[in-house]
C-alpha cells in the first residue's frame, strides 16, 4: 500500500513566498508511483489540503483529512517540511510531528530551534572551532548604541533578521545613517536582530545528508552577483551567477566539504543541510546552516545533486525510506 506524503508549504512570514516555489519543486520531484503526494498548507489562520483545486482542512489531532471523495479518513504517513521561518524551520512542526510520531525530512525540533537562530548556532559552533563573522544580538528590550556598534563591527556590516531567512529585511550597512532604518526593518520581519561584520571574499554554499550507512556530501556552489550582496533579488530574480562546481581549488573545496560534514555532526542534523560560507584568503567563514534549503528546480540543493551525477527523485526517496526506517 502506498503511504501518504503530505509536503508541507506555507509559514507565517514574508518566506511563504519562497515556500510556494518549493512546492512545485518537491511536487514534481517526488516519486508518484511509490507515494501519494498531497499539498498541506499551513498559515496561522488554517490548515489545509488542496485536492483538485478545492481546499479541504487538516484535523490537527491527528494530521489527517477527510477524502472528499469518499468521505474516508487520511492519515499522513510523513511530512516533506518546505516552510522556510515559522513554524517549519524553528522547531515547531518538527516538535508537533515528532509527538505525533510521524517522520518527516527535516531535523529534529532541539536541531532546528538551534540552526534557526543564527547569532545562536554560530557562536556555538565557533566553540568548535569553526570561524564566523564577529556579530551582535538585539532583542525588542535590548538597549543599544548605534556608535558603540559601529565602533565593534565597523561599516560596512549586514543587519538581518535573527531567525528570518531569503535575505528578507536584510541590509547591507555602509554608514552610520543607514543602521537605524536597517534594524527597524529587521525588527519589522522577526522579534530579534543579528547584526554582523562584512567579510569580504567569495561566496560558496555545500549541500550534505547522512543515512545510515551512508553519507552524501555535494559538490559546492559559487555564488556571484553583482548586486550589493546575495540578496532576494539574487536569489529568486535570477540575478546571479551560480556555479557548480565552484571555482576554487581543490584544497579548499576539500576543506569546505568537510566543515559542512563537521557541522551536520555538530548540530545533529537529519536529512538534507546546506551550509553557506565566504572564503576570505585562505580561510572558509561559516554564514548560516540552512536546514530547510529551498528546493525549486534552480536551488542550490537540486543543482548540486545534479552537478554530483545523482538523481533528485531516487534521493528523496532514500532520505523519505531512511526516516521510515527510524521507526
Amino acid at each position: 500500500m502506498k503511504k501518504n506524503i503530505a509536503v508541507v508549504w506555507g509559514g507565517y512570514t514574508s518566506e511563504i513566498i519562497v515556500s510556494g516555489k518549493s512546492l512545485v519543486g518537491v511536487y514534481s520531484f517526488l516519486d508518484k508511483g511509490k507515494y501519494n503526494v498531497y499539498k498541506v498548507k499551513i498559515t496561522k489562520d488554517s490548515w489545509t489540503i488542496n485536492m483538485d483545486g478545492t481546499e479541504y482542512p487538516v484535523d490537527k489531532n491527528d494530521f489527517s483529512f477527510i477524502n472528499p471523495q469518499d468521505k474516508t479518513k487520511i492519515k499522513f504517513d510523513f511530512a516533506f517540511i518546505i516552510i522556510h521561518g515559522t513554524p517549519g524551520e524553528d522547531g515547531h512542526l518538527q516538535g508537533y510531528l515528532e509527538m505525533l510520531n510521524i517522520p518527516h525530512s527535516t531535523c529534529s525540533m532541539m536541531t532546528s530551534a538551534l540552526t534557526m537562530n543564527k547569532f545562536v548556532c554560530n557562536n556555538f559552533l565557533k566553540n568548535f572551532g569553526i570561524q564566523v563573522a564577529d556579530s551582535l544580538y538585539l532583542n525588542r528590550e535590548t538597549e543599544y548604541d548605534a556608535k558603540t556598534i559601529a565602533a565593534r563591527l565597523g561599516f560596512p556590516m549586514f543587519v538581518k533578521p535573527n531567525t528570518g531567512g531569503s535575505s528578507f529585511a536584510t541590509t547591507k550597512v555602509k554608514s552610520m545613517d543607514q543602521l537605524q532604518s536597517a534594524i527597524e526593518a529587521a525588527f519589522g520581519e522577526t522579534s530579534d536582530v543579528i547584526i554582523e561584520s562584512f567579510i569580504s571574499g567569495t561566496e560558496v554554499t555545500c549541500g550534505c545528508y547522512k543515512i545510515k550507512g551512508k553519507e552524501v556530501v555535494f559538490p559546492i556552489t559559487e555564488v556571484v552577483t553583482d548586486n550589493e550582496f546575495f540578496d532576494y533579488d539574487a536569489k529568486y530574480e535570477g540575478q546571479v551567477d551560480e556555479i557548480t562546481p565552484a571555482r576554487i581549488p581543490d584544497e579548499m573545496a576539500d576543506k569546505i566539504q568537510q566543515l559542512t560534514r563537521n557541522v551536520y555532526d555538530l548540530v545533529n542534523a537529519k536529512g538534507i543541510i546546506r551550509a553557506d560560507f565566504i572564503i576570505n584568503g585562505d580561510k572558509p567563514y561559516l554564514l548560516e546552516v540552512n536546514t530547510t534549503p529551498g528546493m525549486t528546480a534552480t536551488s542550490f540543493i537540486p543543482q548540486q545533486i545534479a552537478a554530483a551525477g545523482l538523481n533528485i527523485t531516487e534521493v528523496l526517496t532514500e532520505i523519505i525510506e531512511n526516516e521510515f526506517n527510524r521507526i
